[in-house]
């Protein structure tokens, strides 16, 4: 998933997308509180990612369910962006959305322009993930789930995610790490191939 650019103006790390490059995709990363989006687009980007994050205060503590996070210290506040070249000719760019209802403003404009979503989930706490998929379909936005399990020594089969969320029989569902590049971009792959079926 490396490009191969023909400049040192364009290799990988750099700020610069090659000359090359035609086709520009928007591909948003969504899911709910501290599920893992920031980390799974600091993965894959190859520039350094923007992140908006923030130390999370006293005065979060009523209002974000640290359950089974207890450890998390930031908290994005506006969105992440990373980049990733495809193809000589495609470019991909990350955009990572707040999971907390009170950043719901944002999707608007997040949501403009994007070919889909992939939208990550904490198996533990499938409950929290149904106002994003609320928010997704809304959109009119065609997805694909990605279990980001926080918990490796428990096997969370395909039929029970699927059914506990409600899923259509071909919405795809993959399993990541979102800390591990090649993880990551075998959910990525399972979401453009999604994308490039639907508009066969």
């Amino acid at each position: 998933m490396d490009s191969n650019p023909s400049s040192a103006e364009t290799a990988p790390g750099s700020i610069y997308v090659s000359s090359a490059v035609t086709n520009a995709a928007k591909i948003l990363v969504v899911g709910h509180f501290a599920v893992g989006k920031t980390t799974f687009i600091g993965s894959l980007s190859e520039i350094t990612p923007l992140r908006t994050e923030e130390k999370m205060t006293q005065a979060s503590l009523h209002v974000d369910d640290l359950r089974g996070v207890t450890d998390k210290a930031t908290t994005t506040v506006a969105l992440d962006f990373g980049r990733l070249t495809l193809s000589d000719e495609l470019v991909l760019y990350l955009f990572g959305t707040p999971g907390q209802q009170r950043f719901m403003q944002l999707w608007e404009d997040m949501a403009r322009g994007a070919l889909g979503a992939l939208l990550l989930v904490d198996p533990a706490r499938l409950e929290e993930t149904f106002p994003v998929i609320d928010l997704v379909e809304g959109y009119g936005l065609e997805y694909a789930i990605a279990v980001n399990s926080f918990q490796p020594d428990r096997n969370y089969e395909e039929t029970e995610v699927r059914e506990a969320l409600d899923l259509l029989p071909d919405t795809p569902v993959v399993y990541c790490d979102a800390r591990d590049r090649q993880s990551s971009a075998h959910a990525l792959i399972a979401l453009v191939r999604h994308l490039l079926a639907r508009a066969a």
